[in-house]
């Protein structure tokens, strides 16, 4: 059996290794071969293209880079129609994979996509066509399914990677005393974001805001946790003074551990707000567009969902505060992290929810999409 696997960024990289390892102790006789990063590469993915290949974020880069990423996609097509594999699996990057998966699709070949697009929060429209490109959608979430399923696409949940991951994860005190964090002292970590835009649009606001919970919390730990060392010295150069005036330490990426001994965050909307969801640390979620993006975004409709927030669309209420735009203000989030500190029933309450949907969502992911590919291939 050949399959040809296409992710396109670091974290459909990490989705696609564990795929990769499922398929080949499923299914011995495998090769693979396609769009993969290091993690693929090491799970035994051929990689005909790196993830170097898409790695360009922004509308103006990727305009800039156009040219050349059709040029890819045609030499790309070219190449799996020409090695004539069993399928053709993409990984998340829907507006690459989903466009070459449609065209795929009509010359004959199987594809299967792993990571449903958020149609559920903006631009729904999305739905009919990626269901014209598709025979198989495997997706993260319990109620994505029942969106596809009217237009006759085969949509499975399959569970979520993150909530695999955190079975693994150290008890939070614990953590906590190996870090030297004391029982009763504060524990508040920022985040900005994981992409160079957000954390120039976030980093002053969380100084600020890092500054007015300083002054409400003389003791507390205040850490702003960011995804890696370019990122800690752009934060540094944007609001070095303002975040050493309020001690703030930067760290670099233990995003995942300083969620776990955190007792709140207070985080930039995207998937972040999940993991610190799944990990039990409450949190306060903001977020600030470009003012001409939500401009255009509010003026065409493209966003459809009531809530930003994974814990609050996943539990259909407003379990964590959301504050975006001009209601993003210092005062508001110091306010917000104020209201989850002085409330421990709400916290407990919060942290029983986390627990019951980590465990709905661990479900083995990558097993259950290996066994869902095969089983569509005639090999379950």
């Amino acid at each position: 059996m050949r399959l040809v696997l296409s992710a396109g960024e670091a974290s459909g990289d990490q989705i696609a290794a564990d795929l990769a390892r499922a398929l080949a102790e499923q299914q011995p006789d495998l090769e693979m071969a396609g769009l993969a990063g290091p993690r693929m590469q090491a799970a035994g993915v051929t990689p005909w293209y790196g993830l170097d290949a898409l790695n360009v974020m922004g509308l103006t880069e990727v305009i800039g880079h156009l040219p050349r990423l059709i040029k890819l996609r045609r030499e790309y097509r070219q190449r799996i129609l020409d090695w004539q594999p069993d399928a053709f699996i993409s990984i998340d990057a829907p507006d690459f994979n989903l466009g070459l998966a449609g065209q795929l699709r009509a010359r004959g070949l199987t594809t299967i996509h792993y990571v449903s697009p958020s149609v559920w929060a903006w631009r729904a429209h999305r739905i009919k066509k990626i269901a014209r490109s598709l025979d198989l959608l495997l997706t993260l979430f319990p109620f994505e399914p029942e969106l596809y399923q009217p237009h006759g696409l085969d949509a499975r949940f399959v569970g979520h990677h993150l909530a695999d991951e955190l079975k693994q994860q150290p008890e939070r005190k614990a953590l906590r005393d190996r870090l030297g964090v004391a029982d009763d002292q504060a524990m508040i970590v920022l985040l900005p974001g994981s992409r160079g835009g957000e954390i120039q649009r976030h980093v002053n606001l969380l100084a600020e805001t890092a500054a007015r919970l300083r002054a409400r919390y003389p003791s507390a730990l205040l850490v702003m946790l960011l995804a890696n060392r370019d990122h800690k010295a752009q934060a540094l150069a944007l609001a070095g003074s303002s975040l050493a005036g309020s001690q703030v330490t930067l760290v670099a990426g233990e995003t995942r551990l300083g969620l776990t001994a955190a007792d709140l965050a207070v985080a930039a909307s995207g998937t972040v707000t999940l993991e610190s969801f799944l990990v039990g640390c409450p949190q306060v979620v903001y977020y600030r567009l470009p003012a001409a993006t939500y401009w255009l975004a509010r003026l065409l409709r493209l966003v459809r969902t009531r809530h930003v927030s994974l814990p609050n669309i996943l539990t259909a209420q407003e379990l964590v505060p959301e504050r975006l735009q001009s209601a993003a203000t210092a005062e508001q989030l110091c306010r917000d992290a104020v209201a989850w500190l002085e409330q421990p029933d709400r916290v407990r309450a919060y942290r029983q929810s986390a627990s019951e949907w980590r465990q709905r969502l661990g479900q083995d992911a990558g097993d259950r999409a290996a066994s869902a590919i095969l089983e569509k291939l005639g090999h379950g």
